[in-house]
């Protein structure tokens, strides 16, 4: 006679898709570790893009794609790539999702695409993305590396969209190409100011942001 035997209920613990370490790892890059004000990474791109909103928030969701589809592509192959070959895999992946996103704005955004120039290019070699692919895509499981790439793309946008914001409306009297300062103020004497459409311009205000950060936030201080 047969005794039928239940299975032991698998005890293992999923973890939930958005668990408190998932949230973290999304929100963290944000601003506790921020890509360009604590890690002080993409600090380029920052000067070069953000003299207008626009071009700003495309660059910033162009990375965004770039970093968390790369990092979710790793994840996924992490454990069949040599490690010998791992950075050259790593370039495959980038370079081809960047130039999925330079056709594209070439064929439905040329206009800015034109602006962006060499920069949408140069993601290839953003210390952001390949920092995270090599810090935590090359030992994470798939779905948090791709929170991790857009948090940290996140992270990069935002501080480009607010640079951007204070250069193109004191260096052009505009906001996302529509003149915000009235013409009543240049006939009293307002004068757009010349350094916000200056590269310089965005290192002193990226400057600000971080003195700003580390006054409400104790916990950066001593970040080196």
């Amino acid at each position: 006679m047969s005794v039928e035997t239940t299975p032991a209920p698998d005890i293992r613990k999923k973890e939930a898709l958005f668990s408190k370490k998932n949230i973290r790892t999304l929100r963290d890059p944000l601003d506790d570790n921020n890509p360009i004000t604590v890690q002080v990474l993409g600090i380029c791109s920052a000067l070069a893009v953000t003299v207008q909103v626009k071009p700003a928030i495309i660059m910033a969701l162009g990375v965004i794609f770039v970093t968390a589809f790369s990092n979710l592509i790793i994840a996924l192959i992490r454990d069949s790539i040599p490690s010998r070959i791992r950075m050259i895999v790593q370039l495959i992946v980038v370079a081809l999702l960047v130039t999925i996103v330079d056709q594209l704005l070439k064929a439905y955004m040329f206009d800015v695409s034109k602006k962006l120039s060499v920069f949408v290019g140069l993601i290839i070699t953003n210390c952001i993305v390949m920092g995270r692919l090599e810090a935590f895509a090359m030992s994470q499981k798939p779905w948090p590396a791709f929170l991790d790439g857009i948090g940290n793309g996140l992270g990069y946008g935002i501080i480009l969209v607010v640079v951007a914001v204070f250069r193109e409306i004191f260096g052009s009297g505009a906001l996302l190409g529509y003149k915000i300062v009235p013409q009543w103020a240049y006939d009293m004497g307002y004068v757009n100011n010349g350094l916000m459409v200056l590269p310089p311009a965005a290192l002193f205000l990226i400057g600000v942001y971080i003195w700003w950060q580390r006054s409400r936030n104790k916990k950066l201080v001593n970040v080196s």
